[in-house]
């Protein structure tokens, strides 16, 4: 038997690959992987992604740590990193704005990152469910798509948070429209003909969302007719809907104003017989505060008097809830929405000549160089002496400077301190809109700056700086007014500006606020003094309220608290309270649940306030809409006072009306705008725009219901001056921020 033998072929010998090289990256390395990685990363794929060696590990736990320390990156949970202001995958989200497809723009409702927040584009709603409306607050699952720049899906709507639209309402055969008041929200609203709710045409309404298809004309339904567009007095009721800010006070909270008595004297200081006067302006609603001085050997004794609104708004009363629920008052050019009941903020809390009123005070002792040498907090009673205006005292002193001589001369001890402590005093003009009878605007003019307005300010200024050092003195809780110095990019921003005019900065933990002030003294009355006053106001940060003391930077001040106007602002009546129950003058003072709740109505009453000052400034955008839109076609001499990728912004010089002019209104040029120095520049014409140039410019349009203007370019006037300081500052092959295309 024959026996096979299998043949067996050779082995060949592997060729081996080679080794993967293990290295230790750089910390740029390492920062840019954190930006490419969809989430967060585990401290195991840095390793495999940089082949990192054994021995090498612990030192690229240094550099991780490294990073985590100076901001570049943070923990996302054991051994886990990411990018530094990334948000994580599921967050809460608040809806701001509707895009031209109708979709829902957000951003992230917590947000502590660098610079502005994300923006959140996000998806349809699945079918059958309403679409989701400016103010709604949704739990999202993120997506980063780009650079601050996140996709959203709805996980979870937050109950009682749905939002509303607000907008005018066009009538059509099937029902009708809704086009949104709010510039930042561009697509519209259809309304069935069942869910108008007789709503007329050209009628300002607030609806809010129905159930609709994913895509295509999202449906609502008409919840409240605001009034007819074409009334001019229906303008500020647009900034209040849109705003959400509350109008009407609960019945329990009107019934406890109404029973409101006068203050009897009782066990406390009388102080009927000095002569406390109110200083206001003459459209001034309440008075809540009234000043007196008088001189002394070596300086001068001086009395601020505030109303004493805690002796009726107690804690946790309906009329509390209220108050703290608003925040503060909003002051609209037509009308007041008050933070307490009008039996209470123009009647038994505002310090009427010749009527008797309660009052917290306190006195004050200075030298004749401003610098305070004690003070004194009491519960009294007074009656003010006069009502006046700022017009009148100044008017007054000036016709016989014996007239409130003490007054102004405790005034000019307080600003030689100001001086010396060095604060920040930026020169930018405000502006005033007087109506008429029939509503409609029928002046706008600068709002005069009068030694008189500074008087009230430095008396005001320093019973708040009291009443904080008095609240520390008792380690009681305080509600400080609190300002942080400009952040550090800002301060970066700012300094790159500076430099091209040849302006150097102090590096941002060396600065104060005098080294701000100095530059502007430096530039004042030259033509760079509005745009380095605009360009330093842009870096400042936004003042607060918080339980944690940091300073007031503006002010050079370590510590501040708003105590002088507990009528329109919630702080100060906080403030009112602590100071009550640290000095034992009654039994209305802070209760315990107040301070443990500090840090959230802080958070709460800032919001508040910035919602007030975005509604007024929308109100009186609105308000000069309508004084213009019969001037359409006119050309108006104006101040560039934004620059951008997309256009230009500019304030006409005659009202004070902000206007936009975009890309398409400008010469037709290759284009490129410098983040750096806020210019904007034509490569081809060589014409650059800078922020606070003077242009001429010719209205569009103007549209009363949102408050936009848009503007044409007139003539820009490029003076030799100011061309070559321009060319200077867009200097060629520069580094380029962004870019326009020319249009073809």
């Amino acid at each position: 038997m024959k026996t096979r033998h299998k043949q067996t072929k050779p082995k060949l010998a592997k060729t081996a690959s080679p080794p993967r090289l293990a290295t230790l990256p750089n910390r740029e390395s390492v920062k840019q992987l954190l930006a490419q990685a969809d989430g967060k990363m585990h401290f195991r794929d840095v390793v495999r992604a940089f082949s990192v060696a054994p021995e090498d590990r612990k030192a690229l736990r240094g550099i991780m740590k490294s990073l985590e320390a100076e901001g570049h990156a943070e923990r996302a949970g054991r051994k886990r990193f990411t990018e530094t202001g990334r948000l994580p995958e599921n967050a809460l989200v608040e809806v701001t704005g509707i895009d031209r497809d109708g979709e829902a723009i957000a951003r992230p409702v917590i947000w502590d990152g660098p610079g502005k927040a994300p923006v959140v584009f996000m998806q349809p709603e699945i079918r059958g469910a309403a679409a989701l409306a400016p103010g709604a607050k949704v739990l999202a699952k993120l997506k980063r798509i780009g650079p601050d720049k996140y996709e959203g899906r709805t996980i979870k709507r937050v109950e009682g948070q749905s939002g509303a639209i607000v907008g005018l309402f066009h009538a059509t055969p099937h029902g009708g429209r809704i086009e949104p008041t709010n510039r930042r929200q561009k697509g519209e609203w259809v309304v069935p003909a069942s869910e108008t709710m007789g709503a007329q045409d050209h009628e300002i309404v607030r609806a809010e969302p129905l159930p609709g298809k994913p895509f295509g004309p999202k449906p609502a339904r008409v919840t409240e007719r605001l009034g007819n567009a074409q009334d001019a007095r229906s303008v500020s009721l647009i900034a209040i809907a849109q705003h959400g800010i509350p109008m009407e006070f609960s019945e329990t909270a009107s019934k406890e104003a109404k029973r409101a008595r006068p203050v009897a004297l009782g066990k406390r200081t009388d102080l009927r017989e000095v002569p406390l006067i109110t200083i206001d302006g003459a459209d001034a609603r309440d008075f809540d505060d009234a000043v007196f001085a008088a001189p002394e050997p070596h300086g001068y004794r001086l009395i601020v008097a505030i109303a004493d609104v805690a002796h009726y708004v107690k804690s946790d009363s309906a009329l509390d809830r209220d108050a703290r629920m608003r925040g503060n008052s909003c002051y609209f050019p037509d009308r007041v929405v008050a933070m307490l009941p009008e039996a209470l903020s123009n009647g038994l809390c505002s310090l009427k000549p010749g009527e008797e009123r309660g009052c917290l005070f306190v006195e004050m002792h200075i030298d004749v160089h401003g610098n305070k040498l004690r003070h004194a907090f009491g519960r009294g009673l007074m009656r003010s002496a006069a009502r006046k205006t700022y017009e009148e005292v100044q008017r007054e002193f000036e016709d016989n400077p014996e007239n409130h001589a003490h007054l102004y001369a405790a005034y000019h001890a307080l600003s030689e301190a100001r001086e010396r402590r060095g604060t920040l005093d930026l020169d930018l003009p405000e502006r005033k809109v007087t109506l008429g009878p029939d509503g409609h605007v029928q002046n706008v003019a600068p709002r005069p700056r009068l030694a008189a307005h500074k008087l009230i300010e430095e008396f005001m200024i320093l019973a708040n700086v009291c009443a904080a050092e008095e609240l520390e003195r008792l380690k009681l809780p305080c509600m400080y007014r609190v300002h942080a110095p400009p952040a550090p990019e800002k301060l970066d921003n700012l300094r790159g500006f500076l430099s091209t005019l040849d302006i150097s900065l102090k590096p941002g933990d060396q600065l104060h606020p005098r080294d701000l002030d100095g530059i502007l003294k430096l530039v004042a009355g030259t033509p760079s003094a509005p745009l380095v006053n605009e360009t330093i106001l842009r870096a400042q940060s936004q003042a607060e309220y918080s339980p944690e003391n940091i300073g007031h930077f503006g002010l050079a001040l370590t510590r501040y608290a708003h105590f002088t106007s507990p009528i329109r602002r919630y702080a100060d009546l906080l403030v009112h309270r602590a100071l009550i129950k640290g000095l034992k003058l009654g039994r209305d003072g802070l209760t315990d649940e107040e301070i443990f709740s500090f840090p959230d109505t802080a958070e709460h009453i800032t919001a508040t306030e910035r919602r007030a000052t975005l509604a007024e400034r929308d109100s009186t955008d609105r308000y000069l809409a309508l004084y213009l839109q019969h001037r359409v076609g006119e050309l108006f001499q104006a101040r560039i006072s934004g620059v951008t990728k997309s256009g230009l912004f500019a304030t006409l010089t005659e009202s004070g009306a902000s206007g936009f002019l975009s890309m398409a209104s400008l010469p037709d040029d290759y284009w490129v705008f410098d983040e750096r120095t806020q210019t904007l520049s034509g490569r081809r014409s060589r014409v650059v725009f800078t922020l606070a140039q003077e242009v001429e410019v010719r209205l569009s349009e103007a549209k009363p219901v949102t408050g936009g203007l848009l503007l044409g370019l007139g003539e820009a006037k490029h003076g030799p001056v100011a061309s070559k300081h321009a060319q200077r500052r867009a200097k060629p092959g520069g580094k380029m921020k962004h870019k326009q295309k020319p249009r073809r």
